[in-house]
């Protein structure tokens, strides 16, 4: 039987179609097969609520989006993509006291944070001046061997558990919460070694540019990719449920932007046994619990300086933010979850009908878990937010298993991917030199389980796809 392409994508989230345009590009005939009947993956944006409220079905704001070097090679903004960027990044509002805000510039962030305000420059000045490139590399694993340097001096920050840098650097409980904040986007307990790097990269980013959302919702940044792939020649075929190898059409090279799990399942025999050994070990880690509001008005916080910010982290002290992160790993419940609240609305007035809002929140829950956690959800917010809930005319949730059920690679609810512990972050889902590489010379796996892991920045394609060309290359 004759192959009606080169490569076959599976999966049209952003690391799928990120690969398949790099592919295209190459002159590699590309075809995308997709199970729903809209692409995007985790950037689709949908009326979860009422007629006229867009609400970003998983991913919401997008530092590393915005800085991800595949998207910039693939020029998204001619392709309709626009930026809109909030006037800081991050608001965490505390008990009794001014929230603390993450700005542009690292010395007005350090002047709101007391005693600790030199030890802050410390710890980020001297990575601003590569910082760009920096994350670019940290994002890029074949790009880890340039500029070892900067890369140590980042390493001697990021690699220690982030309670050790809270307790040995910062003293005041402003500095303290707002690195709790930005470590709890690593979804793991913060005395794992390596939780520093994910605080200290959304730090960095948000001193390069405002965590930045997308001009009518994510959906925007997956339709941009799939002009980007149709004008390079790719096609892309919808309502595709693959369950089986002999399912897809024949190709010299299959990519699989699914989790594990799925790629185990649907190739079978034809990953060697080790392999499939090895990926059945593979940690997912905590699940998400979201809730989507439609407003009736802006969320009231008690200062309204929280709503300068796209994302705002409630969940009160260090101490708090930690216990809460702890619980989600341990498979227990918090009754003051951290949640990650993001207001779009607030620089899109496309997400919602004129005069009113939408609101994204949620928190980390134990693996699977089925529960609501609305209310506890809900009180967190009413807590620096008195007046909330009158404000709320409608609320769609999602629960962990809820978020598998809506798409298989989120499973137990991870939205990541997989747990980034230091020992499954280069080395996801399996320690090999090259991890997009399977057991088998012909099938690849360019999904979020792969480095650098997740987040809506492509990567994990762009990487997966220049694997493909080059044993396409050997093979020629």
């Amino acid at each position: 039987m004759s192959r009606e392409c080169e490569a076959l994508v599976v999966g049209s989230g952003p690391n799928g179609l990120t690969a398949a345009i790099r592919l295209a590009r190459a002159g590699v005939r590309t075809l995308v097969v997709e199970l729903d009947q809209t692409i995007g993956g985790g950037a689709r944006t949908s009326e979860l609520t009422l007629p006229g409220f867009r609400h970003d079905v998983c991913s919401a704001v997008h530092p590393t989006a915005y800085l991800s070097p595949a998207f910039r090679e693939i020029g998204l903004e001619d392709f309709g993509l626009e930026w809109i960027f909030p006037a800081v990044s991050a608001a965490h509002p505390l008990d009794g006291e001014s929230p603390v805000l993450l700005y542009p510039s690292a010395r007005d962030t350090a002047k709101h944070l007391g005693k600790d305000d030199r030890n802050y420059l410390r710890l980020v000045q001297p990575l601003m001046p590569e910082a760009e490139k920096l994350i670019g590399q940290l994002l890029d694993p074949f790009a880890l061997k340039k500029d070892l340097f900067n890369q140590a001096r980042f390493g001697a920050r990021g690699l220690p558990p982030a309670k050790w840098v809270a307790k040995a650097l910062f003293k005041d409980a402003r500095a303290r919460a707002l690195w709790a904040g930005c470590a709890a986007h690593s979804i793991l307990p913060f005395d794992f070694w390596g939780t520093s790097a994910v605080a200290l990269v959304f730090l960095l980013a948000g001193h390069l540019a405002p965590w930045p959302v997308a001009l009518g919702g994510s959906s925007s940044i997956a339709a941009a990719l799939e002009r980007a792939f149709r004008e390079a020649g790719g096609e892309i075929r919808l309502g595709q449920k693959i369950e089986r190898f002999d399912q897809l059409p024949k190709a010299s090279r299959y990519l699989f932007d699914l989790d594990p799990k799925q790629l185990a399942s649907i190739c079978g025999n034809r990953l060697g046994n080790r392999y499939r050994k090895a990926l059945s070990r593979y940690q997912y880690g905590p699940g998400v619990c979201k809730l989507d509001f439609a407003l009736s008005q802006a969320i009231p916080w008690r200062d309204r300086d929280c709503l300068l910010a796209s994302t705002v982290h409630v969940g009160g002290d260090y101490e708090e933010v930690a216990a809460s992160e702890r619980a989600a790993w341990d498979g227990v419940y918090c009754d003051k979850p951290f949640v990650m609240v993001c207001q779009q609305s607030q620089f899109d007035p496309s997400r919602a009908p004129s005069g009113h809002h939408t609101g994204y929140a949620y928190c980390h829950v134990p693996a699977g878990s089925a529960r609501s956690m609305a209310p506890e959800m809900t009180r967190q917010i009413e807590r620096f937010a008195p007046g909330f809930s009158d404000c709320v005319l409608a609320t769609n949730e999602t629960t962990a298993s809820g978020f598998e059920a809506y798409n298989p690679a989120y499973v137990g609810g991870a939205i990541s991917g997989g747990a980034a512990k230091l020992t499954q972050l280069f080395t996801r889902p399996v320690a090999k030199l090259d991890p997009y590489r399977t057991s088998n010379p012909n099938l690849f796996l360019c999904s979020q389980s792969t480095p650098p892991g997740g987040g809506v920045h492509g990567m994990c394609g762009w990487s997966a796809a220049r694997s493909v060309l080059r044993s396409l290359k050997r093979q020629g």
